[in-house]
């Protein structure tokens, strides 16, 4: 069997050509001759070759209706009216009521137009019907003319829906990718920012270290240790942007710490319990948070304690980041964008996030709650 994107790739009058072919069939079923739509009320005629080329030109069309809808509705309303005036009344007529729902629904340009014409001709119609002794009535014929307009108004009614959809659609793509470029900045900003800051104060203090080869040697270790992982991250980064790429954890914070430590900031670690294996985006989110408190330490209270304390709970991984005779990064010149994505990130699951001043010192406190997916 056919499946069904298969059958959705194929061109559109390929798809609507069975359609077409059943009413063609269905129209020369003699147990349905005379069974269509009756209009006027004009007598019945037996079929003949006219009849065969009235069917023909009434359900064929249906097979462009989707790519010229205008035609399509041309020649099936020249060919029903045809279809009344004679007599035929064959079920052929039923390709009236796809041809305007089409109509409706696909045509693009001249649509008042082709409303306008096609009242028109109605009107033409039901006074030649009317001519040749047509019994309808005024009555018959507004009803019918009523029960077209509503077919047309359908195809407006699901036009207008789709349109809707489409736009729906294209504001979703947009703000998902603000939120995918957002997102990209956010952890630009993590992994460059930290490393970066870490390399140029390593650079600064090796300056001072040309009669201590030993110490110069070991800091300019470091600042290539620091460069490498800085790649690594990066690579990681870009991986993210890779749809096939596969769901990787950040680095481990007590290597974290120790280039902090490399880098001439004394850090205090301590870690309490242990990650479970449902933390998801908690444990990453914990990573981001130590590793923005460290860079601000760094930056602006480089050389003085800092003290770092991550708990892992059952629910939540609680953080705390503090460094002694540290001010706000926004209060020194820095632009706390830092401060302000982490914010976000722990609003995201739930958390509760602060930083600010206490006891002389800044202290970064955060509460992710685990067990969301990454």
């Amino acid at each position: 069997m056919i499946s069904l994107q298969r059958w959705r790739a194929w061109d559109v009058r390929v798809q609507d050509a069975p359609l077409a072919l059943l009413l063609v069939l269905a129209s020369l079923v003699p147990a349905l001759h005379d069974k269509g739509t009756q209009l006027g009320g004009l007598p019945n005629r037996p079929f003949d070759a006219l009849a065969i080329a009235v069917i023909a030109l009434e359900c064929l069309p249906l097979v462009v209706r989707r790519k010229w809808p205008l035609v399509c509705l041309a020649v099936v309303s020249v060919a029903f009216a045809v279809d009344q005036l004679r007599g035929y009344h064959t079920v052929a007529g039923t390709a009236l009521s796809i041809a305007l729902i089409s109509a409706g629904l696909h045509l693009s340009h001249h649509r008042r137009a082709t409303v306008i014409a096609l009242s028109t001709g109605y009107a033409g119609l039901a006074v030649a019907l009317d001519l040749n002794g047509a019994t309808e009535g005024v009555a018959g014929f507004a009803t019918f003319y009523l029960a077209v307009a509503a077919l047309w108004a359908i195809g407006a009614w699901l036009r207008l829906s789709r349109t809707a959809e489409e736009e729906r659609r294209r504001h979703v793509a947009a703000a998902t990718r603000v939120a995918e470029r957002t997102l990209i900045a956010r952890e630009l900003h993590d992994v460059v920012t930290h490393h970066v800051t870490a390399m140029v104060v390593q650079a600064e203090a090796a300056r001072y270290l040309t009669a201590a080869p030993d110490r110069l040697d070991q800091t300019l270790q470091a600042i290539t240790d620091t460069g490498r992982r800085s790649l690594t991250d990066l690579r990681h980064l870009l991986d993210l942007l890779n749809p096939d790429h596969s769901t990787e954890t950040l680095g481990d914070l007590r290597t974290l710490v120790e280039q902090t430590r490399l880098a001439g900031q004394p850090v205090e670690f301590a870690e309490e319990g242990e990650a479970t294996r449902d933390a998801g985006s908690a444990e990453a989110v914990a990573y981001r948070v130590v590793q923005e408190a460290l860079t601000n330490a760094l930056k602006y209270a480089h050389g003085k304690p800092t003290n770092v304390h991550v708990r892992y709970g059952e629910r939540e991984i609680t953080v705390e980041v503090g460094t002694e005779g540290a001010r706000s990064s926004t209060a020194v010149g820095g632009s706390g964008r830092g401060l302000a994505g982490l914010r976000e990130r722990v609003d995201v699951l739930g958390g509760e996030f602060s930083a600010g001043q206490r006891d002389g010192g800044f202290v970064v406190r955060a509460r992710i709650p685990a067990g969301n997916p990454a």
